[in-house]
């Protein structure tokens, strides 16, 4: 089976000690390509160097909205000369987060808009990361003009949600939380979608699978995902893993 990860943080530090083992190890398990997102502008140098080192690692550059701090003017303009001279697959991840402990709601959609207009402006994708604001992403999405395609990433919402994602043309991305036997609604939306709104993620080395708890995830948890996913869709796993992958092959142009 081909597999691809479609939110994979393999450039963070945790990976610095078996990088290179845990590559060797995706292939082994069938998994030929990781979009790897960035989160903050001070990150892109190593995140871009990282993906440089295969073939199988494909970059996107973002600022996220929890790191609303962190972010300056200045780091929208260095996104779109990035956009113009890497080769990326996505604008990513952006969003709105407002979980409790997020801060500058104002701004987080600010940031969201004008990152928006840059991946419309470069035809890229764009990986949304969103907590508790579905509604408002959505909304941003309709009234702004959305870009040619993009996934909501760990997408956690309910499926009136997901469908009026599916509506504009985002697939949905699916990891770690479904594995939980608790994940009951989330398991609920899973099964009602349509083969062609479905991806897979890991997020390594964040939200482990069931049975993982406290440790760190990693790109080699996916075919355990894809596991999961099957099982509450009543499908093959080979039918899974061959629709998934097509659906990330065709949104991200690997």
């Amino acid at each position: 089976m081909d597999l691809i990860d479609t939110h994979c943080h393999l450039d963070a530090s945790a990976f610095d000690p078996d990088r290179e083992s845990v590559l060797a190890g995706c292939a082994e398990r069938g998994i030929r390509a990781l979009v790897l997102p960035g989160v903050t502008a001070s990150g892109w140098d190593v995140l871009l160097a990282v993906a440089k080192t295969s073939g199988r690692l494909h970059p996107a550059l973002g600022l996220h909205p929890w790191f609303i701090g962190e972010h300056r003017p200045e780091h929208l303009d260095a996104l779109a000369e990035r956009v113009a001279r890497e080769p990326l697959v996505a604008i990513g991840e952006i969003g709105i987060d407002h979980y409790p402990g997020a801060t500058e709601p104002e701004g987080q959609k600010r940031l969201f808009e004008a990152q928006l207009d840059i991946a419309r402006d470069a035809a890229l994708p764009v990986i949304l990361h969103v907590r508790k604001a579905h509604d408002a992403v959505y909304s941003i999405l309709r009234r702004r003009g959305h870009p040619p395609g993009g996934v909501a990433h760990a997408f956690s919402g309910s499926l009136v949600q997901a469908r009026r994602y599916v509506d504009l043309g985002l697939r949905l991305g699916f990891g770690g939380a479904v594995t939980h036997a608790r994940a009951r609604k989330l398991r609920d939306v899973l099964r009602a979608l349509p083969r062609e709104a479905i991806v897979l993620e890991t997020d390594a080395p964040d939200m482990p699978p069931a049975g993982h708890h406290g440790e760190r995830n990693t790109p080699l948890n996916l075919p355990e995902i894809l596991r999961v996913v099957a099982e509450v869709r009543g499908e093959d796993p080979e039918e899974v893993a061959a629709y998934t992958t097509a659906n990330a092959r065709a949104l991200f142009g690997i």
